[in-house]
């Protein structure tokens, strides 16, 4: 395979970070369907546009509709998943973006993956914990409902385990925090990854 990667030309990761003024970095999202990734990302997401911080939103949902639509829900497929979204959010990290990744990544080897695609120091992983009765009862896509009538194969938390991350960065419980409450605590949780030029 005649593959030669350019890196040495182009302008470096301090560049780009020195003109957004701010360190690239990761915030990896995880939790069950339901629990509130994409929401709290949105709604933090919002908190530091207003603060003049370049910012995107990689949901798990929206990348199946495009860059990993061919996939599905094997564990082969999740891996897959996994890889292709932590090699787009490396290349944006290494360009001084900050980067919310809203996906389910149920078991401790895909975010261990995702981790060594993207750089220890350049990921802040945050567990989104909600049972699975609490995300059942909240049901905003209808998923739990289709689960229920064996509608939907290898269903994270029926079908399919969640393994909770055992040391993540922040937890962030969606049955006692509102919404608002968790989009402060992951903003100031993460601000001092960022700012620190």
């Amino acid at each position: 395979m005649n593959i030669h990667p350019e890196f040495h030309r182009f302008l470096n990761r301090h560049d780009k970070e020195a003109l957004l003024n701010q360190k690239g970095l990761a915030i990896w999202m995880c939790g069950l369907s339901g629990s509130g990734k994409s929401t709290i990302a949105n709604a933090a997401e919002r908190v530091l546009h207003q603060q003049g911080r370049f910012t995107i939103i990689l949901d798990g949902d929206n990348l199946r509709t495009g860059l990993n639509a061919n996939l599905g829900f094997s564990d082969e497929d999740r891996l897959e998943n996994i890889r292709r979204i932590a090699e787009f959010t490396k290349v944006l990290v290494q360009n001084g973006v900050i980067v919310f990744i809203s996906a389910i990544t149920p078991r401790g080897v895909l975010r261990d993956l995702a981790r060594g695609i993207i750089g220890e120091e350049n990921l802040f992983e945050i567990y989104i914990k909600a049972s699975y009765e609490a995300c059942e009862k909240r049901d905003v896509k209808g998923l739990y409902a289709k689960a229920a009538r064996g509608e939907i194969d290898h269903f994270t938390g029926k079908d399919g385990s969640f393994e909770p991350p055992l040391n993540p960065d922040l937890t962030l419980d969606t049955e006692i925090l509102t919404i608002e409450d968790s989009a402060i605590e992951l903003v100031e949780s993460i601000i001092p990854r960022f700012s620190s030029m």
